[in-house]
């Protein structure tokens, strides 16, 4: 079987690992190198240097929407082609290309959660699980039916890192399973999405970091987790704009004046809300490095007399 796998990303890579062990990656397309860091020099995706590193060819196009990008994947003649976090759109002309269409790993239990940041909306939202889907790709964002699907919940304190780092691993299990069965000629048919329940995850912005204390602490804290490690959430605390890395939150704490410290110790520094007090665990000054609440206490001792 001819695989042709499209990525881009970290998210992407143990996909890429677990649909190359049977040898049958015969391309890998990722997004063109991007500038980054401080000298802005060209840089690789974690995809395409994985590529190099399985010795699987990269084809780079900045979309897939023209003809010559498109005749160059059909020479590949493939017979899957997998897609998991590519960051390009997919016209119905390149879904129809593979012999088996196109897959792609979802993190999130669809119809929940399509769109672009599956993994953070469902930490800000409270949900108790999530999971990953191997869904048959169509023209709509993230309606296809799904083949498979593998449930996990979401721990207490689970950051947005954590979580992905999960279901990335999720994801390779469910997408070398799918292979596995469609090589057998086991693949159970593909089950269309309920109508209901359909939630969309729009993609992050740097300015929801920003925290708005007469929001109940309990929402805070989510943001805290699902924001992590970005953009990271940031708020004024004490006459200074902190990036707060991670947080708990004491909803039984009944205050008037949300905005103010009514404590602060090396257990943490707590912030009143609109519901309950935020206790700010792990925090980071402007041009500094995070630190514990302790510590950054020891550089803000006027912050204790109170």
């Amino acid at each position: 079987m001819k695989i042709v796998f499209a990525g881009t990303p970290e998210f992407a890579v143990p996909c890429l690992r677990a649909a190359a062990q049977g040898g049958e990656v015969i391309a890998v397309y990722t997004q063109p190198d991007r500038p980054a860091g401080r000298g802005r020099g060209l840089q690789a995706s974690p995809v395409k240097l994985a590529a190099q590193e399985l010795g699987i060819s990269v084809l780079q196009p900045e979309t897939l929407r023209d003809e010559a990008a498109q005749a160059q994947l059909r020479e590949l003649a493939p017979d899957l082609m997998v897609v998991v976090a590519y960051g390009l759109i997919l016209p119905r002309k390149v879904l129809k290309i593979p012999r088996h269409g196109c897959w792609n790993v979802h993190a999130s239990l669809l119809p929940r959660w399509r769109g672009a940041a599956p993994i953070q909306r469902a930490i800000e939202a409270g949900d108790a699980e999530t999971g990953v889907d191997l869904m048959q790709m169509e023209a709509g964002l993230d309606t296809g039916p799904v083949l498979l699907q593998r449930r996990t919940p979401i721990g207490d304190a689970e950051t947005g890192g954590q979580l992905h780092d999960r279901l990335s691993e999720l994801g390779a299990e469910a997408l070398a399973e799918g292979l596995a069965l469609l090589r057998e000629g086991r693949l159970p048919p593909a089950q269309g999405q309920p109508e209901q329940g359909v939630t969309y995850a729009h993609k992050l912005d740097k300015t929801e970091a920003k925290l708005d204390w007469s929001q109940p602490a309990v929402v805070l804290a989510r943001k805290v987790r699902a924001f992590n490690p970005w953009p990271v959430a940031e708020a004024q605390v004490a006459g200074e704009r902190l990036r707060i890395h991670e947080a708990v939150a004491l909803p039984s704490v009944f205050v008037s004046e949300h905005g103010r410290i009514i404590a602060a110790d090396k257990r943490g520094i707590d912030i009143a809300c609109g519901e309950g007090a935020l206790r700010l665990l792990r925090v980071q000054r402007e041009g500094g490095k995070p630190v514990s609440a302790a510590d950054y206490l020891n550089a803000r001792r006027d912050l204790i007399a109170g």
